[in-house]
């Protein structure tokens, strides 16, 4: 029988491997059978020399077998076992050190190492993280007090009436959250009587009134505070005040002053950059290449993670590495009509977002324009079509 086909039994045992050599090793191998050791792949390698597999407690019955024949032995090689018990205790202290790892991933796995909350929008985080937590569900809790998701989910959703539903999900060392928010109608809020006035100075170009009397038409120039919609209708024997509402646009005037450099600055990667490695135990790295600062001046960074796993669960260790490449800052020189229009079209979107959604660009003029120290100076006249009433309450 081959070493590597030895039993389950004399691999715990133990055995080894010996090379025989004598005169009288045909009386040798009858002798062994007749004591019943436990030998197997006998080979002759030559008329004086054997070699065999031997158990270890019948490796220590063979000298007076060997003097019995006149034979020599040599120890070609150790199995089982005992031997790597032997080794082992000579190397104490890495064996400690692999068993506290092995222990330490045991029971990292058996933490809850994160919390994580999914679906919430209005309900706060941290209200949801609170109702957990009075569940026992929290970072660093054993997984095994954990109740049942459902009893969970269950005991969670009456803490929280302002959710539909919740599911709580284990995901190995993570457990995850999920919540779906109930719809409440919103009520509408309670409004006083009140106009519709202008906000600006504008020539009005269209008016819808939903409740209330149009104050204005079309094409009417109107100052700041003008009436546009009236809250009070009626005549001056039965009048009465309502909410005015509806919509009113109308041109703006605005003059903008933008200023644009000559000079377009953008970054460009050199080539050089520098690795570095971090060991990762739950949420801290330890550097393990890479040491040393880095040598360059300006510096942009790209981080990829890896993280171990075992079938479905995530084990709180992992591999980051980091590549820091160097960049520099090169500039561009910009022809000044290209910075022009540039300039307008800052000077648009700046003035759009102040006006607000539905707003548009009906003209635009250039008014003065100079270019002086390394920059564009330009003053833009635009005209804008925007929303321009504003509410003002009806003082009784």
């Amino acid at each position: 029988m081959r070493v590597l086909k030895a039993s389950l039994i004399y691999r715990l045992r133990g055995f080894v491997h010996l090379e025989v050599t004598g005169g009288k090793l045909e009386h040798l191998v009858n002798r062994l059978s007749q004591k019943r050791m436990s030998v197997w792949d006998i080979r002759y390698l030559d008329k004086e020399r054997i070699s065999l597999y031997v158990t270890v407690p019948d490796f220590f019955r063979l000298r007076p077998l060997l003097k019995e024949t006149g034979s020599l032995i040599r120890i070609k090689e150790k199995r089982g076992f005992p031997f790597w018990l032997d080794k082992l205790e000579r190397r104490k202290f890495f064996a400690i050190g692999l068993l506290g790892f092995v222990i330490g991933i045991y029971l990292l796995s058996q933490l809850v190492l994160q919390v994580r909350v999914e679906g919430n929008e209005t309900i706060q985080t941290e209200q949801i993280l609170q109702a957990a937590k009075q569940q026992g569900v929290y970072r660093l809790q054993w997984k095994f007090k954990l109740k049942e998701p459902s009893e969970l989910s269950r005991a969670m959703q009456s803490q929280l009436p302002a959710a539909a539903w919740i599911g709580v999900e284990v995901r190995g060392t993570h457990v995850v959250i999920k919540v779906v928010e109930a719809t409440i109608p919103e009520k509408p809020p309670l409004m006083n009587p009140r106009h519709l006035v202008a906000s600006k100075h504008a020539l009005v170009t269209e008016i819808f009134a939903e409740k209330g009397r149009p104050a204005v038409k079309p094409n009417t120039y109107v100052r700041k505070g003008d009436i546009l919609i009236s809250g009070m209708i009626g005549d001056e024997l039965h009048q009465q005040t309502v909410v005015a509402s509806g919509t009113v646009k109308g041109v703006v005037w605005y003059k903008p002053t933008v200023e644009v450099p000559l000079v377009r600055q953008y970054k460009v990667y050199t080539g050089e950059s520098k690795q570095r490695s971090y060991l990762v135990l739950g949420s801290r790295g330890v550097q393990v290449s890479g040491y040393g600062k880095v040598p360059f001046g300006q510096t942009e960074t790209i981080q990829e993670r890896k993280t171990l796993s075992w079938r479905s669960y995530t084990l709180p260790i992992g591999w980051l590495n980091e590549k820091v490449m160097e960049v520099e800052l090169q500039e561009q020189p910009i022809d000044p009509k290209e910075a022009s229009s540039v300039g307008l079209t800052e000077a648009k979107a700046q003035i759009l977002s102040a006006a607000g959604g539905g707003a548009r660009v009906v003209s635009e003029k250039i008014l003065h324009e100079k270019a002086e120290n390394g920059k564009v100076y330009m003053e833009v006249l635009l005209e804008v079509e925007e929303s321009i009433a504003v509410e003002q309450p009806i003082v009784p």
